[in-house]
C-alpha cells in the first residue's frame, strides 16, 4: 500500500543527487505512475533528517514499459532499493530476482531491496502495515476475533487476507462486485474464506468482529450503495485502507452507529518501517509527530 509532495520526474532523465565527496550516501526511491500523490517521500525523509542519516528517498515516475530497464538501475547499485506503488506491484513481483516468501504468498510486492550480490529481492510490507495500524490503534482486536467481513478483492485485499490468517480468524467473508473474483482469490490463497457478493453483506456481518474496507471506495466522495453497517455487532471494528480523506463516508457511518474506527493513515506508516531498516539500517518509529506530519498534507 504506497502512496508525496516532490515532483516525480521519468525515470530515462533522472539521476540520485550529487553530494560532498566522501560521504556515502544511500539513495532509495517510490515508484509509480503517476506518483506526485505519494506521501512516502515525506515519511522517509522525516526519518532520514531524524536519524541524522546521509541518505536520499524520492518519488520517481515510471511508466511501465520503463519498469525493467529501472530495476537494471537498481541492479547496477544506483539505487539501494525502495517502494512500489500503482500500478507496478504485480509487475514488481514479476520482475524481483529473488522474493521473500511473504511476498510468494501475497503474489505482489511494494518493497524492493538491493541485495549484496546486486539481486533484486521483491518483499510484501502492506501484511504488516495493517497489522501493525490495528496493533497500535485497536490493541487486542484480533484475540477471540472469529468472523470478519472483507469489501473488495484486489490487489491491497491480498495482503489483508493473509494477515488475517496468520493471526487466526476462523471466518473471512470476502465480499465482491464480482463474486467470481472473490471466488478465485479465495480458492487462491486457501484457508477460511468465503467468497460472496456485496449484497450479501447483512447476512454475513451479524457475528463479524471486523470490518476492512480494501477497496477505492471512499476517495474522492465515493460511497457504497446501500451497505447497512447497522448488520455488524455493537462491538464491531471498522477499519478503511482509504486514508484520503482520513475520515472516509464508511468510518463516517460507524462513528454515527457508536463503532470502533481505526482509518487508513496508521498502515501507510506502518508498512514503511521495514523498507526504511533495510535499506538504511535503522529501525525508525512510528511517531506521534510524523503522523501529525502526514495528516496536515492530505
Amino acid at each position: 500500500m504506497q502512496d508525496g509532495l516532490e515532483t516525480a520526474t521519468r525515470v530515462d532523465s533522472k539521476t540520485p543527487p550529487h553530494h560532498p565527496p566522501g560521504i556515502h550516501v544511500k539513495h532509495a526511491f517510490v515508484v509509480g505512475h503517476p506518483i506526485a500523490h505519494s506521501r512516502s517521500p515525506l515519511i522517509h525523509n522525516y526519518w532520514l533528517k531524524a536519524n541524522a542519516i546521509a541518505g536520499t528517498y524520492e518519488p520517481i515516475d515510471v511508466l511501465p514499459d520503463d519498469l525493467p530497464a529501472f530495476f537494471d538501475r537498481i541492479r547496477e547499485g544506483r539505487y539501494v532499493g525502495g517502494n512500489v506503488t500503482l500500478p507496478h506491484k504485480a509487475a514488481a513481483y514479476l520482475l524481483s530476482d529473488e522474493r521473500e516468501s511473504l511476498a510468494d504468498s501475497i503474489g505482489a510486492v511494494n518493497t524492493l531491496v538491493r541485495l549484496g550480490s546486486g539481486a533484486v529481492e521483491g518483499r510484501n510490507t502492506d501484511y504488516l502495515g495493517f497489522l501493525g495500524n490495528l496493533d497500535q490503534n485497536a490493541p487486542g482486536w484480533s484475540e477471540a476475533l472469529n468472523e470478519v467481513v472483507v469489501l473488495g478483492a484486489g490487489g491491497a485485499c491480498r495482503a489483508v487476507v493473509v494477515a488475517l490468517k496468520s493471526r487466526g480468524v476462523r471466518c473471512i467473508h470476502l465480499l465482491n462486485r464480482t463474486i467470481g473474483t472473490a471466488e478465485d482469490m479465495a480458492i487462491e490463497l486457501e484457508g477460511p474464506i468465503a467468497a460472496g457478493s456485496l449484497a450479501e453483506f447483512p447476512k454475513r456481518a451479524r457475528r463479524a468482529g471486523l470490518l476492512i474496507n480494501t477497496t477505492s471506495v471512499g476517495m474522492k466522495s465515493t460511497r457504497f450503495d446501500g451497505l447497512d453497517l447497522g448488520a455488524l455487532p455493537q462491538d464491531a471494528l471498522v477499519t478503511d485502507l482509504v486514508y484520503t480523506p482520513l475520515v472516509t463516508p464508511l468510518l463516517a457511518e460507524a462513528r454515527a452507529l457508536g463503532l470502533r474506527t481505526v482509518d487508513g493513515l496508521g498502515m501507510l506508516l506502518h508498512q514503511a518501517v521495514p523498507g526504511f531498516e533495510a535499506w538504511f539500517g535503522v529501525k525508525p518509529e512510528v511517531t506521534a509527530e510524523l503522523r501529525a506530519l502526514v495528516e496536515a498534507s492530505l
